[in-house]
């Protein structure tokens, strides 16, 4: 019996203030200086103050964390596992281990994919009080199954989506501009769901780094805010 209970307690879930994924768009809309600034957003976002204060002042005092890119229907890559943040030296970590993420790109944009994926991501040896999905990208979906089937099955299983739809300052071709709706509608009535999902918009992805940090901020918040459903940085 006790080598039993030592075994059940070594399978023992970690618990976390919230288990969050980063999900990044790094479909051919997102050219390489552009991709450079999501990863080095999320980079500077894991290594603010303001941040760390957030992740230790919860009830538990520490978040898990990983990171995955995404493409096409069938592309998905864990560029950084599931890691614990409980302060400043784990955070740095994790924000070097993004630094340090390889940069690829490949051709469309999946965000059931996305979804499916991160999804299948929980579990993993954490417990959260809340199961958080991070999805930023620059594009509607134009691979895979439905957004909306997707969604559904998401939300059933307890997950909150929120999203950062980040806004090309490169006009679309009118044609195709024509028949797609504007991105932050889509994020917000397509893509996000759950109890207080919410939608950041980066006017560019210049803007990228301060959509990101308020985001995550807000993510990690041990009583999440009731604040706007969209929040835009320009």
């Amino acid at each position: 019996m006790p080598a039993l209970l030592r075994a059940g307690q070594a399978r023992a879930a970690t618990p976390v203030d919230v288990e969050l994924v980063l999900a990044v768009d790094v479909s051919r809309s997102v050219d390489p200086e552009e991709q450079e600034m999501q990863f080095s957003g999320y980079e500077a976002a894991f290594r603010d103050p303001r941040l760390i204060e957030g992740i230790m002042g919860g009830p538990v005092g520490a978040i898990a964390v990983t990171m995955f890119t995404w493409s096409d229907w069938h592309i998905q890559n864990t560029v950084v596992p599931w890691m614990l943040l409980d302060g400043a030296a784990s955070a740095n970590r994790f924000a070097d281990a993004i630094g340090n993420a390889p940069r690829r790109t490949w051709l469309y944009t999946s965000i059931s994919g996305a979804m499916d994926y991160a999804a299948r991501q929980f579990g993993q040896g954490f417990e959260g009080t809340r199961k958080v999905v991070d999805i930023s990208g620059d594009g509607v979906n134009n691979s895979g199954r439905p957004v909306a089937d997707a969604r559904a099955e998401a939300l059933a299983q307890g997950i909150v989506l929120n999203g950062l739809a980040v806004l090309d300052k490169t006009p679309a071709p009118l044609s195709l501009a024509a028949s797609l709706p504007p991105l932050d509608t889509y994020y917000r009535e397509e893509v996000i769901g759950g109890p207080g999902a919410f939608l950041v918009v980066a006017e560019g992805f210049q803007a990228f780094e301060a959509a990101v940090r308020r985001k995550i901020i807000r993510e990690i918040a041990a009583v999440p805010e009731p604040g706007p459903t969209t929040e835009r940085f320009a």
